[in-house]
């Protein structure tokens, strides 16, 4: 599965915990961890394709099943200091990074892209 990293996370919890409410802290990772699960949900709205039949004798447009939006979870760990954002669809890597038969169409990168710097400003906001 596609999941992003964020490093220098314990250098950031020993500044929060010197610094700042922990509570301030866990709700805004929980802010941001929604709100991120919201945007790489919108983001995998696809509308369909169109695949192969040997029934058909051509290629047939396939509709969205929905299967991989619906698949996006958030999972908040570490006592409310890590939200962890998953599709649990087994073919969520290939639709994000593509195959050498299909283009990538990230959903979760770009939505991460668009949500961290906010999550850093109201970060940077809690540490001052």
């Amino acid at each position: 599965m596609p999941k992003v990293k964020i490093v220098g996370v314990e250098k950031l919890q020993k500044k929060l915990r010197k610094n700042v409410d922990m509570e301030e802290v866990k709700h805004t990772v929980r802010k941001h961890g929604s709100q991120l699960e919201a945007k790489a949900k919108r983001k995998a709205e696809f509308k369909g394709h169109y695949e192969w039949s040997k029934e058909a004798g051509g290629e047939v447009f396939v509709k969205p099943s929905g299967n991989l939006k619906n698949s996006i979870r958030t999972e908040v760990r570490n006592g409310g200091m890590t939200a962890e954002i998953e599709p649990t669809a087994e073919y969520a890597a290939y639709v994000e990074l593509g195959t050498r038969y299909m283009k990538a169409q990230p959903y979760l990168k770009l939505a991460f892209e668009e949500q961290k710097t906010k999550f850093r400003n109201d970060m940077k906001k809690l540490t001052r």
